[in-house]
């Protein structure tokens, strides 16, 4: 694992953890004060790296500094196939061996950093469906939730429109309107964008076959976040009974963000939709400490 230092003017520091060889970009911030009451890892979505949740456009906006300053620690990674990683495997890792790299990469961030109450994922498009599938293999690692905005289980798109190795996608999708996000977000989402890899753009016709098996064996809380503009994702009744009924989570959350556009983390919404994602990881607390309590003799 190596750390760089912060600087004075930000709590933000890139990171490198080993993944059984795998290296795992990243950046990480932690609690000023004390060890933090959990760890929020931020998984990115497809063509973006972990910056996406550490937007500098404005003042408040980055998950990583307000969770920090809420007493959590956050570790946004780049997953397999992007920034370290991408020069070991070009092409990428399918779904499930993600979920292998991304354990392996938590198992060593733990042994050299606090946990608090354990994990809590805060994921992102495809990064959502990495969530999913590390939620069902969890092995052993203390998971508390899962937060996951711009991804659904029906497309609202033609397959051969989905972005993947070759092919961006339509770039209006990606935003929506251009009110929605500050000056200057387009400029910082030039330098966040990466390739999709070959393997993981293949599989994305996948994903309505893949997520029922991955879903019943999800068994922590689960928040979805569509926002108002979201254009990739079907989002209407029937394609959320849909997603909800596969889960075997104990709580199912479905949201709606006001004023966003797929890419929520880089717009005027970014902070409200922080802010809400970490009172889901409080809910979640609360109801690991409730039930501890009843259990109590």
């Amino acid at each position: 694992m190596t750390e760089l230092p912060s600087t004075q003017s930000s709590p933000v520091r890139e990171i490198v953890l080993d993944a059984d060889g795998v290296p795992l970009s990243g950046l990480l911030a932690e609690p000023l004060h004390g060890p933090p009451r959990a760890v929020v890892v931020a998984l990115h979505g497809g063509g973006m790296r972990a910056g996406y949740f550490d937007s500098r456009a404005r003042p408040g906006l980055s998950l990583l500094r307000l969770g920090a300053e809420l007493g959590y620690t956050v570790l946004a990674l780049d997953r397999p196939g992007y920034g370290r990683s991408a020069a070991r495997m070009p092409a990428g890792q399918l779904l499930a061996d993600q979920s292998v790299t991304l354990h392996t990469a938590l198992a060593e961030f733990a042994r050299h950093h606090p946990l608090g109450a354990g994990y809590f994922l805060v994921a992102h498009s495809n990064g959502g469906k990495l969530a999913l599938a590390a939620a069902a293999d969890e092995g052993g690692e203390s998971l508390l939730g899962l937060d996951i905005s711009g991804l659904g289980l029906a497309y609202a798109v033609d397959l051969p429109q989905l972005p993947g190795a070759h092919a961006r996608g339509e770039w209006r999708r990606h935003w929506g309107a251009l009110r929605l996000y500050p000056p200057g977000a387009f400029q910082q989402g030039r330098a966040l964008v990466a390739p999709v890899p070959p393997l993981e753009g293949a599989e994305l016709p996948r994903w309505p076959k893949l997520y029922p098996r991955i879903a019943a064996r999800v068994r922590v809380p689960v928040r979805f976040t569509f926002a108002e503009q979201e254009q990739w994702w079907r989002h209407d009744d029937e394609a959320l009974d849909a997603l909800v009924g596969p889960l075997a989570a104990p709580t199912v959350t479905i949201a709606r963000q006001p004023d966003a556009g797929h890419n929520i983390s880089l717009g005027w919404a970014a902070r409200t939709y922080h802010f809400r994602a970490v009172a889901f990881l409080e809910e979640c607390l609360l109801a690991r400490d409730a039930a501890v309590a009843v259990r109590a003799p």
